[in-house]
C-alpha cells in the first residue's frame, strides 16, 4: 500500500471512529450551508507539520472551501502565529475539528522534537534518524512529521530493509550465518542493517558484509573503538537511550547516524488552538 492509500485509509478510520453516523449536535443545531471560518493559532514555539494532511479531512466534508495557510509544512512558528484560516460551511468545520487538530498537533510535536534533536547536532555530519517506534497505523505521518523537523526516516517497515537483530542472529546461529542466509535470498540492492552490542559482534558485521552496523546501547568509549573498526567499510548507527544531553558525545565519535525512538514513542503535541466565528 503506497504511502497516499495509507493516509486515506487513516482518514477513514479516524473519520468513522469519530463521526460514525452523524455529529448529532452539530446537525441538530446549525444550519445547512451556514458559512463560517476557522482560524488555527499557534499556542507554543514549534515547527508546524501535517497541512497537507488535514486539508484531506476537509475535502471529505466539502468540495468548495477556502484553504489559506500562512505557513508550510517545516515552517518554525511562534506563540501567537497564524497558521491556518479555513473557510467553509459551519458543519464542514464541527466535523473536521478534532480531527484536524489531533492530526496537525501530533505531527507539529514531532517535528518540533526532531527540530531540537537535528539543531543539537549542528557542525557535525551524523544525522538524525526516526524508528519504528510509532502509533500503530500513524506510522505514514509519524514519518512524515520527522522529515518536517529535519531528520531523516530510517526503514518504513520490515518490508523495505533488512534489520537482523539478535532473535535473527540467535536463529541463524551467528552474524555470519545470518547475513549469509539473507544474501543468498535477497537482492543486494536490499540494504543490510546488523545489530551489535561489543566490539567482536562489530568485527564479525564488518567482515560478514553488512551495509550498516547498529552500535546498540554502547558506551561512548566502545562506539569510538567501532567506528575505527569499521573504517568506513559500512555505515555506523548510534542506538539506545540517545538523548539531547548525550548527542554531542556520540556524534563526535563518527557515527553516521543517531537513531531517537523518542521522537515517536513519547510525542508531546504543539499546542494549537481552532477558532470558529460564523461569517
Amino acid at each position: 500500500m503506497a504511502n497516499e492509500e495509507l493516509i486515506e485509509a487513516l482518514i477513514d478510520l479516524a473519520i468513522e471512529e469519530d463521526i460514525a453516523s452523524g455529529d448529532i449536535s452539530t446537525d441538530a443545531i446549525i444550519p445547512v450551508e451556514s458559512k463560517a471560518a476557522a482560524l488555527m493559532t499557534a499556542k507554543a514555539d514549534g515547527v508546524i507539520s501535517g497541512l497537507e494532511v488535514i486539508r484531506k479531512v476537509y475535502e471529505r466534508f466539502e468540495d468548495d472551501f477556502e484553504w489559506t495557510p500562512f505557513v508550510n509544512d517545516g515552517d518554525k512558528v511562534k506563540k501567537g502565529d497564524k497558521i491556518l484560516e479555513i473557510k467553509a460551511e459551519y458543519r464542514t468545520l464541527l466535523y473536521g475539528e478534532r480531527l484536524s487538530l489531533n492530526i496537525l498537533q501530533r505531527m507539529s510535536g514531532i517535528a518540533t522534537a526532531t527540530a531540537r534533536y537535528v539543531k543539537e547536532l549542528e557542525g557535525f555530519d551524523t544525522v538524525i534518524l526516526d524508528t519504528r517506534k510509532t502509533a500503530p497505523g500513524m506510522r505514514v505521518l509519524d514519518k512524515m512529521a520527522v522529515k518536517d523537523g529535519g531528520g531523516h526516516n530510517h526503514r518504513m517497515g520490515l518490508y523495505d530493509m533488512v534489520m537482523l537483530k539478535d532473535n535473527h542472529i540467535k536463529i541463524a546461529g551467528g552474524i555470519p550465518n545470518a547475513v549469509a542466509a539473507v544474501r543468498k535470498n535477497l537482492p543486494l540492492s536490499v540494504k543490510l542493517e546488523v545489530e551489535t552490542t561489543n566490539l567482536d559482534e562489530v568485527r564479525q558485521a564488518v567482515e560478514a558484509g553488512a551495509d550498516i552496523i547498529m552500535l546498540d546501547n554502547m558506551d561512548t568509549v566502545a562506539m569510538a573503538e567501532a567506528v575505527k573498526i569499521i573504517g568506513g567499510k559500512a555505515k555506523t548507527e548510534a542506538s539506545g537511550n540517545m538523548s539531547i544531553p548525550r548527542l554531542k558525545e556520540v556524534a563526535a565519535t563518527g557515527v553516521d547516524y543517531i537513531s531517537v525512538g523518542a521522537l515517536t514513542h513519547s510525542v508531546t503535541a504543539l499546542d494549537i488552538s481552532m477558532n470558529i466565528e460564523m461569517e
